[in-house]
């Protein structure tokens, strides 16, 4: 565990059912007056009716607001930078508000600080290089399970390199963040599924880090009983909104875990399987999780065993390896009850792509720095070849 470790979050976080409806009036928390704000969406809220709702609540407000909608999933770093120079850098907003999962999240944090910086993205690749703070951003997520609302990382693919990175830096934290879970009711199963896995791994690979600190524990552990327990049932009835409630506030604390101490080997290994194959972030991460902690294991045995009596998974007269082998169960029961895959063959992968997919997942040094043990090229290749039955 970290001796010394720093924790930032955002400055205003407003929480509840429909309080979506309190945006317009919520833009006063920000640190200047709104009168343009570019709102970064996805065609599904418009269809829903979401975004209409918000435009007319603050053309009320004397508020203009810019739709863009395209923004593309897992979007590429010439994607971000073409929406920015022909919508956003036009219209010279004084905010940017998101409506939706992580990669319009992440997309609106980079064009709030495109607006105020000249550099383009691919300078900002790697951590705090980012000159100076960008313009307001007000971030309301749809999905439960990047945390992106609350982290100060952004996620972009390269193609040249077949590989997603992350641009970290503190400006990239908004100044509000709306957490409605009714906007999380008819999130589809599969969608459910991902994002809800990947929560729980940002909050156990957080657990795990070599970065694990008093702060990012306490956040990591809420999250992982609230995902623990609302996950399967958030799948099979998607109207619930007790289990959207949880998982919705459990993917929060695991984005507030992962800025205090970092995800791990899972995500680095993640990266080229969504660079290389597209595959989607929250199924690579959900693949590779069960194989990845099996190869921690030796390491990190205690600390998983305390997350499996968190869960009620374990007995109370469990040996640690017993209660660790007992989550690892658990996590494979989960990806079989969301359907997600298991073999990478359905996604075009082969045993020939393997010392490729090694390379690009050993120069995560980022993440695998965090990760209880060191990985070598055959490690990784190791675990790759596990999902390939």
């Amino acid at each position: 565990m970290s001796s010394i470790y720093h924790f930032q979050t955002v400055k205003h976080i407003v929480h509840g059912p429909n309080s979506l409806d309190l945006l317009a009036d919520k833009l006063v928390l920000l640190d200047r007056p709104v009168r343009r704000i570019a709102l970064i969406t996805q065609p599904v809220m418009e269809g829903n009716g979401v975004v209409a709702r918000v435009v007319e609540a603050l053309r009320q407000k004397d508020v203009q607001a810019l739709v863009v909608r395209d923004v593309q999933p897992e979007p590429t770093i010439e994607n971000v930078e073409t929406v920015f120079r022909e919508q956003i850098e036009p219209f010279a907003p004084d905010a940017v508000l998101s409506i939706g999962g992580g990669s319009v999240l992440d997309a609106a944090k980079l064009f709030a600080v495109r607006l105020t910086n000249r550099q383009p993205l691919r300078e900002w690749l790697g951590v705090d290089l980012i000159p100076a703070p960008g313009v307001p951003l007000v971030l309301v997520p749809t999905t439960s399970g990047t945390g992106s609302e609350v982290t100060p990382n952004a996620i972009v693919t390269l193609p040249d390199e077949e590989l997603k990175v992350g641009i970290v830096s503190r400006h990239l934290l908004p100044q509000l963040v709306i957490l409605d879970a009714t906007l999380t009711l008819d999130l589809p199963k599969p969608i459910t599924a991902a994002t809800g896995m990947d929560a729980f791994i940002h909050a156990l690979e957080s657990y795990i880090s070599t970065k694990a600190n008093p702060v990012s524990d306490m956040f990591a552990m809420e999250s992982m009983r609230l995902i623990g327990a609302n996950l399967v049932e958030a799948y099979r009835n998607g109207r619930s909104l007790p289990a959207r409630e949880g998982m919705l506030i459990g993917s929060m604390y695991g984005g507030l875990a992962l800025t205090a101490a970092g995800t791990a080997a899972v995500h680095a290994l993640a990266y080229p399987l969504g660079g290389m194959f597209n595959i989607t972030h929250g199924v690579a991460n959900s693949m590779l999780l069960p194989h990845v902690m099996e190869f921690n294991l030796d390491a990190i045995v205690g600390r998983l065993a305390k997350v499996a009596h968190a869960l009620d998974i374990a007995r109370h007269d469990d040996s640690e390896q017993a209660a660790a082998e007992k989550l690892l169960e658990r996590l494979r029961e989960w990806t079989a009850a969301l359907e997600i895959p298991q073999d990478l063959r359905s996604f075009g992968v082969s045993e020939e792509h393997l010392d490729a997919l090694a390379v690009a997942a050993s120069k995560v040094k980022r993440l695998l720095g965090n990760n209880p043990k060191p990985l070598s090229l055959d490690d990784i290749k190791s675990i790759y070849k596990r999902l390939l039955p």
